[in-house]
């Protein structure tokens, strides 16, 4: 059973690859995963925004998880995303999820209705207490419209089976509250890339990352100079790895331009599902330059 001190580290939200036929590419999955663990990695994160959960059917969530969690034979554990709008569905996918090897689940509040606090802890609740493995609570507003605020968060921290958060919420203030009111609790990661060595210097424990699909060597060099007390050097790190983590934030979105990097570097990812939009000429000019400037051959 997966516990809050071992929700640490770089954790990169892998992305889903389909092939030319539209069908979930397995076979693109595996040296993915592979990739991302030679390079120091501590976890994966399946089927989150990056991995288009949207945009996937129940059956193909719990395909790519079980790909990857095979696939990872072990060597770190795989988080796995099981949002949905409904209590219900949430709970059939977190239980699809802990059956396909998942050791957690990630979940964000439910998208399209707005709902108050209550609705929100209870849905929690009860995805917590059907599961049979643990939870870490997702916010991210901007995209789910349904803010986590503090005060839930640590009210949540309370219940069996709670974990940990990933903070996307860009409001640096708000993730500073909830370290000061839970960080001894839970595990408190940020999930925006921009925000990984800020996060590391107030109490956060990690990043569930785009970038780290990309790059995860250089993200998890960010941490591990955190770690051995190198504050300078994790610095110059975060700073030099910024300049792609701003392709793969909020603006053009972040899933085009992991795709795209990753096809750069060879790996197959097949498209963007409709209706995501591909990147224009100039954004995927930048997200060349980005890797080339950190060292990449590209093609």
């Amino acid at each position: 059973m997966l516990t809050a001190d071992q929700v640490y580290g770089v954790i990169p939200a892998i992305i889903t690859p389909f092939t030319d036929d539209d069908r979930v590419d397995t076979d693109a999955l595996v040296p993915l995963t592979d990739y991302v663990i030679s390079r120091g990695v501590h976890a994966i994160m399946t089927t989150g925004g990056t991995g288009e959960f949207p945009h996937l059917s129940g059956e193909e969530r719990r395909l790519v998880t079980e790909t990857v969690a095979a696939a990872a034979r072990g060597r770190v554990p795989v988080i796995a995303g099981t949002a949905a709008c409904s209590t219900k569905e949430a709970i059939q996918l977190t239980n699809d999820a802990a059956e396909a090897g998942a050791a957690a689940a990630i979940v964000t509040a439910p998208y399209y209705f707005k709902l108050p606090v209550a609705s929100l802890a209870h849905h929690y609740r009860e995805i917590a207490r059907s599961s049979s493995i643990p939870i870490v609570l997702y916010n991210n507003p901007l995209y789910t419209g349904n803010d986590l605020p503090p005060g839930l968060i640590a009210d949540l921290a309370d219940v069996p089976g709670i974990i940990g958060l990933k903070q996307s919420n860009p409001d640096m203030g708000q993730l500073v509250e909830v370290i000061r009111l839970v960080g001894d609790r839970i595990s408190i990661c940020t999930g925006i890339d921009s925000q990984f060595y800020p996060s590391l210097c107030v109490g956060g424990r990690g990043i569930f990352s785009t970038a780290a699909t990309v790059i995860p060597r250089e993200m998890a060099q960010v941490y591990k100079a955190f770690e051995s007390g190198s504050y300078g050097e994790a610095t110059v790190l975060h700073m030099r790895v910024q300049a792609l983590n701003r392709f793969l934030e909020y603006d053009p979105g972040y899933v085009s331009p992991c795709k795209e990097a990753l096809r750069m570097l060879g790996f197959r990812t097949g498209p963007v599902r409709s209706p995501m939009p591909d990147l224009t000429d100039d954004e995927r000019a930048g997200v060349k330059q980005a890797l080339k400037g950190l060292g990449y051959e590209v093609g």
